[in-house]
């Protein structure tokens, strides 16, 4: 018993370890010192977004950098998404949209859509964009920045996320909470090492040479985490990818609910974890349970150690996130009970294999 509560306590002290490093090194996308003019395609799959949808292309009618094509392929909605598109680019030209192909047996949606989409572009870089995000001045200048400087070949961004009702500020920080929690992201750029891979879909921008030569989402076609794969590819092939914050350039509301935020998160956390269940329910047994196993059984000023530790990294993973630093406090215990319920979601609908998002199947 005693060497399991140090497992506990390594574990803490790990995790706070690597909160601080990310705090220290403050991995944002940073303002650029030069403006740029190559021709970037931005690429927007979108499947039943008619509510999210125009936010997005107006934001991007309005960015500062004006060398850009826009392609949106309206994955078979059945709803208003296509129309809404259709009449928005009647006005503008350099903004296109398109009907997506019949998805084939072995994809899954959003890698075949965002596939479509490449073979239409002709920009020097590609940039997939999700359909609910806003982005601001400054976006595709600093993002090329660092696309130069690095000599990336993927530049992903976590964007920063938009939380309105109760139910959503009890689940949607555990996004950045996971991430900054485990993953020393500076290492995403300066290791070789594919364990040390992290991107988010909501912003992937290529360069378009490399990914026309690799096609990556074609290598990933049938992957729920397809961005950390893709990722992960890259590295395996020596080139170089970076994943930043996003640093208030472009902000996205994943989900408008409890319910949605639930459903979302359930799809993809298990895939996080490698889709073992058993790696999944030690870090929740280590992180969920941990404390509360310290306060029962341990003494007080144990529990005390581990509060504080627990504290200070809520506050910086929440500075570090844009997040609002007494929120996430006070919903602490609530993210915890979700996190837990997430974990216990997402292993019923793998064995149950009945995880889907918008009407598809996304795992056999």
């Amino acid at each position: 018993m005693l060497y399991f509560f140090y497992i506990i306590f390594f574990f803490l002290i790990l995790r706070f370890t690597v909160t601080l490093f990310n705090f220290i090194s403050n991995p944002k996308l940073t303002r650029s010192p030069v403006n740029f003019t190559d021709l970037v395609s931005i690429l927007i799959p979108a499947r039943n977004e008619e509510e999210n949808i125009l936010n997005l292309l107006q934001s991007i009618k309005n960015q500062n950098y004006k060398n850009i094509e826009v392609f949106i392929l309206d994955d078979q909605s059945d709803d208003d998404t296509f129309k809404l598109c259709s009449q928005f680019c009647e006005k503008e030209t350099n903004f296109t949209v398109l009907r997506g192909e019949d998805l084939p047996k072995d994809w899954l949606g959003k890698n075949y859509a965002c596939h479509q989409l490449a073979a239409k572009a002709n920009g020097k870089y590609l940039l997939f964009l999700d359909a609910d995000e806003e982005i601001k001045d400054g976006l595709i200048h600093n993002a090329l920045y660092r696309m130069q400087i690095g000599k990336l070949s993927l530049l992903s961004l976590f964007t920063n996320q938009i939380t309105v009702t109760v139910g959503e500020k009890a689940v949607v920080p555990l996004m950045h909470f996971l991430l900054l929690n485990l993953l020393p992201l500076r290492l995403v750029r300066l290791s070789p090492m594919p364990a040390f891979a992290a991107a988010s879909g909501q912003f992937m921008l290529f360069n378009a040479a490399h990914y026309h030569k690799h096609q990556w989402h074609k290598l990933v076609k049938n992957k729920v985490v397809e961005d950390v794969e893709i990722m992960k590819t890259i590295k395996l092939e020596k080139l170089n990818g970076e994943a930043l914050l996003a640093n208030g350039y472009i902000y996205c509301r994943m989900y408008k609910n409890y319910k949605e935020s639930v459903n979302g998160f359930s799809k993809n956390i298990l895939a996080g974890f490698g889709n073992s269940a058993i790696g999944l329910i030690f870090y929740i047994i280590l992180v969920v349970l941990g404390p509360i196993f310290i306060l029962f059984f341990l003494n007080l000023q144990l529990f005390y150690f581990a509060l504080t530790l627990i504290i200070f990294s809520r506050v910086m993973i929440s500075l570090l996130a844009g997040q609002n630093v007494l929120t996430n406090l006070l919903y602490h215990l609530f993210q915890m009970f979700n996190l837990l319920l997430l974990a216990v979601v997402s292993i019923k609908k793998s064995f149950n294999k009945s995880i889907s998002w918008k009407g598809r199947t996304i795992n056999t």
